[in-house]
């Protein structure tokens, strides 16, 4: 069965935000999903991101020969990644209808990719 990756993202600004009854909040709607995708066997794996001020961004030198960082993430974007799941699905119909229940689509966005398949090759 293809396997989807549903990247949940957030508005950027919320990011660090908000009190502890509002993160018990949402962890609880996250565990509701997390239960209700994982006993249909949709689930195959997902996690959490720290915030991105705990991100590092590494690139090589133009010549390839100097490893470079940066601090946060490279993309300079209005929402940012937060965790994921990697959904196992029949198909992209299927994806889109379990991102759906993911809280962070009532919020922000998920997004949902399909994984590349090596072993088909």
């Amino acid at each position: 069965m293809p396997k989807y990756a549903a990247l949940i993202y957030s508005p950027a600004e919320t990011e660090g935000t908000g009190t502890p009854e509002d993160w018990q909040r949402i962890m609880t709607e996250y565990n509701e999903f997390g239960e209700a995708a994982g006993a249909a066997g949709v689930v195959a794996g997902g996690e959490a991101l720290q915030d991105t001020n705990t991100a590092v961004t590494v690139h090589l030198d133009h010549k390839g020969a100097d490893i470079v960082t940066a601090d946060g993430p490279f993309a300079e974007t209005k929402e940012v990644l937060g965790g994921f799941y990697l959904l196992d699905c029949a198909d992209m119909d299927e994806a889109v209808k379990w991102a759906a229940q993911i809280p962070g689509a009532w919020h922000g966005k998920v997004e949902v990719r399909p994984l590349i398949d090596f072993s088909e090759g």
